[in-house]
C-alpha cells in the first residue's frame, strides 16, 4: 500500500510465529500529529518467493472494543474450548529457541 509509506512508524514489536509466520505491531503517526496501530501477518510462501501480508489498521476510537472483544474471545477459546491446553508450551519453546540462537545454534524453531 502507497499510502503507508506516508506515515511514519515510531515503535515496532515482532512475534514469530513458527517456521513460515510472523505478526508486526506498530504505532505509526500520521501527519496530522494523530497515531494509529498496524497489525500485520507475514507468512513466507512456500516456495520461498517472497512473503504475503496482510494487515489491520486500528484507530484510536476503536482500542478499547477491539481489545476488549479480543480478549474476550482469546479467553472463550481458552477456557470453554480448550481449558486443559498447555499454552505456556510455546513460550518454553520460544526461549529455548532464543538460548540456541545465542549460542549459534539452529535456525528454525520446531514448531510441530
Amino acid at each position: 500500500m502507497d499510502n503507508e509509506k506516508n506515515f511514519e512508524s515510531i515503535y515496532s514489536k515482532k512475534v514469530r510465529a513458527g517456521k513460515r509466520r510472523t505478526y508486526f505491531f506498530d504505532v505509526r503517526q500520521t501527519r496530522g500529529d494523530d497515531y494509529f496501530v498496524t497489525i500485520t501477518e507475514s507468512t513466507k510462501n512456500f516456495h520461498g518467493d517472497g512473503y504475503l501480508r496482510h494487515k489491520i489498521f486500528l484507530y484510536k476510537e476503536d482500542f478499547n472494543r477491539f481489545m476488549a472483544e479480543l480478549t474476550e474471545t482469546v479467553d472463550y477459546v481458552k477456557n470453554e474450548l480448550m481449558p486443559d491446553f498447555d499454552y505456556e508450551q510455546y513460550e518454553r519453546r520460544q526461549a529455548e529457541w532464543e538460548a540456541q540462537q545465542e549460542e549459534g545454534g539452529k535456525e528454525d524453531m520446531d514448531w510441530e
